[in-house]
């Protein structure tokens, strides 16, 4: 058959419309494989540059030394129990079983623990890669809740994109991910907490709305919601936070307040005659759908120390709940009275100054020991500094995002301002107790997201000035480019690569680094 000039001409739109509309659709095809693969790529370098060589060093850094040990006796005996002295090296060289009958005062929640011991069951608990796998997990999937969050928030999967890339190479969230301390867990579950409650606020609000156009015009009373589950949920999230540690009960509180103030707010805005009572009444259910699944889930894990007898104070009453509550009164003495000198404490009015990184790990090799080939000595370290651009940057973002909010009363300011704020201000209370800057991980997610916001500004979002924009877009591309070449110098001292003595002092920008 002789083909036809027509048959060998492609099929075009027939007019301008059909051309339009099919680069339209081409156009939403292409959107939504990009919000696909935008979550997914995040995620992937997140995860990459967590797991990258984390069994090195093979070895218990800094606190590993409590949580690690703790955490394998825990799964082994339902409660932490004692180690001999010198245990740490036993451990490391796979000698895990010393460990002693003896219930060991541990001063936080077993949740945790229990999540670190549950990888070192499933890799083996002489390996330095089970160990810390489980904060590596739970660092990876923080990246991807606060791309969603930061999504929730922007409406835009750009900035979205963002955040998840500051949060992915970011030094102290790497760190953190690659030793296994609480602190991973415990931001994990807070941001968790937040993206909840910001789902619940979006939905409860749409409810309240319709709900209020239904009801008498005459009556100066609103409905009372219970349907509230993501705000169930929330208090779920926040209940584990505090399962690690209990700092996690500012954001339980933080939460509870957010919900209350939102909801009143709302009822005022929309007519309600008696919105304080009003109000009140709604807190009381939010207070019940939030505060009591918190403590479920807070006191669920402790099931180890409470089915069992060798757990510390565990014989301290015969009712196990009572024993419970003394071990908890023993727990607050501590916390409130630690003082120890610590050589890289930080106090919490240090933080935003960025004054006192801690040192995780140190090894030094003289030239010529253990391949060291540099005409210096090799220096193998772990700090937890944070990209001191994302990290400086992140504080002055979140002052403007205060003045902001000041001015403008958006609300997605007030939940940045609201993380921040409840992961840094009850710290201020105790200038004396010895803190360390690390514990500012839990910061990290909100100082991202206001840094997101304070971009997004510059990017020029608002103008409709197209020179504007472009000069904006331009800033904020050299600033990514800036701080993602950052990361790069700073990575192979965040994980421990052996670097010449004079690169790892290079890194040391103010003498109080070191």
């Amino acid at each position: 058959m002789t083909a036809t000039v027509d048959s060998l001409v492609p099929d075009v739109p027939a007019s301008w419309l059909d051309r339009w509309q099919a680069r339209v659709r081409r156009s939403v095809v292409l959107r939504r494989r990009i919000d696909v693969l935008a979550p997914v790529l995040v995620t992937l370098l997140a995860a990459v540059l967590r797991l990258w060589n984390l069994g090195h060093p093979h070895e218990l850094v800094f606190d590993e030394t409590y949580y690690v040990k703790d955490a394998w006796s825990q799964w082994n005996l339902g409660y932490p129990a004692d180690w001999p002295d010198g245990a740490d090296k036993d451990f490391a060289a796979g000698h895990t079983d010393v460990f002693l009958a003896s219930g060991s005062f541990v001063v936080h929640p077993p949740l945790g623990k229990w999540i670190i011991g549950l990888f070192m069951w499933i890799f083996g608990p002489d390996s330095s890669f089970g160990w810390r796998f489980g904060a590596a997990l739970f660092g990876t999937a923080t990246v991807l809740l606060v791309y969603l969050l930061a999504k929730r928030l922007t409406s835009s999967t750009v900035f979205a994109t963002v955040a998840g890339v500051l949060m992915a190479i970011d030094g102290l969230a790497i760190v953190l991910s690659r030793v296994s301390l609480l602190d991973i867990f415990l931001t994990f579950f807070i941001v968790l907490a937040m993206l909840f409650a910001v789902i619940d606020r979006q939905r409860h609000l749409a409810r309240l709305a319709q709900r209020l156009a239904e009801r008498d015009p005459d009556s100066g009373w609103g409905p009372m919601l219970w349907g509230r589950p993501w705000l169930f949920a929330a208090g779920a999230a926040a209940g584990a936070a505090c399962a690690v540690k209990w700092s996690g009960l500012y954001v339980l509180a933080a939460i509870g307040i957010y919900a209350v103030v939102t909801d009143a707010l709302a009822r005022r805005r929309a007519g309600v005659r008696y919105w304080p009572q009003d109000a009140a009444r709604q807190g009381v259910a939010s207070f019940v759908l939030l505060v009591p699944v918190a403590f479920v889930v807070y006191l669920a894990s402790w099931t180890g120390w409470l089915v069992t007898d060798g757990g510390y104070d565990r014989q301290a009453a015969q009712n196990p709940f009572a024993a419970l509550w003394i071990y908890h009164q023993a727990i607050y003495q501590f916390h409130v009275g630690l003082t120890t000198p610590h050589s890289y404490a930080s106090p919490a009015w240090q933080w935003p100054l960025l004054i006192r990184p801690t040192s995780m790990y140190w090894h030094q090799d003289t030239v010529g020991q253990n391949g060291c080939t540099w005409s210096s000595n090799c220096v193998q370290a772990i700090s937890s500094i944070p990209n001191p651009f994302i990290w400086w940057g992140g504080i002055a973002a979140a002052v403007f995002l205060l003045i902001a909010f000041a001015v403008r009363r958006d609300w997605r300011h007030a939940v940045v301002l609201t993380g921040i704020a409840a992961t840094y201000l009850p710290w201020l209370m105790f200038p004396e107790r010895t803190i360390f800057q690390f514990y500012t991980i839990a910061m990290v997610p909100f100082t991202v997201l206001a840094l997101t916001f304070a971009l997004r500004e510059i990017a020029g979002f608002r103008s409709r000035v197209n020179h504007r924009r472009v000069s904006g877009q331009r800033t904020v591309w050299v600033f990514l480019g800036v701080v993602t070449v950052l990361s790069a110098f700073w990575y192979p001292v965040w994980v421990g690569m052996k670097v010449p003595y004079v690169f790892w002092l290079v890194h040391n920008w103010i003498p109080t680094w070191i």
